[in-house]
């Protein structure tokens, strides 16, 4: 089923968009979902996490604007195609305030659960290899 490949917490303070953004985002990176294969409906998944469908409704929409999703039209919504690493580069100057940002909510998340940044970056090393294999 696929409310089982999104982890969305009612109880977590993060905004549920926030959450269901983050959850398939990581299902693609971690190819739970693959490229070209298709999401539920809005209304399905909006039943299924027992969510209001206008919170799937700007998800997709938002996922579909930067280009991790593509919405065929009256066919459904679908994970798109990586494009070309050298076509989405970001300038460098922004890459740099991008890449900050998001070690700075990586580093905050972590430190919320209590991890030490020693353990958050011998468990990042210990995920590559176990990718890399």
């Amino acid at each position: 089923m696929m409310e089982e490949r999104f982890h969305i917490n009612a109880a977590d303070p993060t905004p549920l968009y926030a959450q269901l953004e983050r959850a398939i985002r990581f299902a693609i990176a971690t190819e739970r979902l693959r490229v070209g294969e298709q999401l539920p409906t809005v209304r399905q998944l909006a039943i299924d996490l027992r969510i209001n469908a206008n919170t799937v409704a700007k998800v997709y929409a938002e996922l579909e604007r930067t280009g991790v999703l593509e919405t065929r039209r009256g066919v459904g919504t679908f994970v798109r195609a990586r494009q070309d690493a050298t076509a989405m580069r970001l300038p460098r100057g922004e890459r740099e305030r991008e890449l900050r940002a998001f070690a700075d909510r990586v580093l905050a998340e972590a430190h919320g659960l209590g991890l030490s940044l020693n353990e958050l970056i011998e468990h990042l090393k210990s995920r590559g290899k176990k990718e890399n294999e």
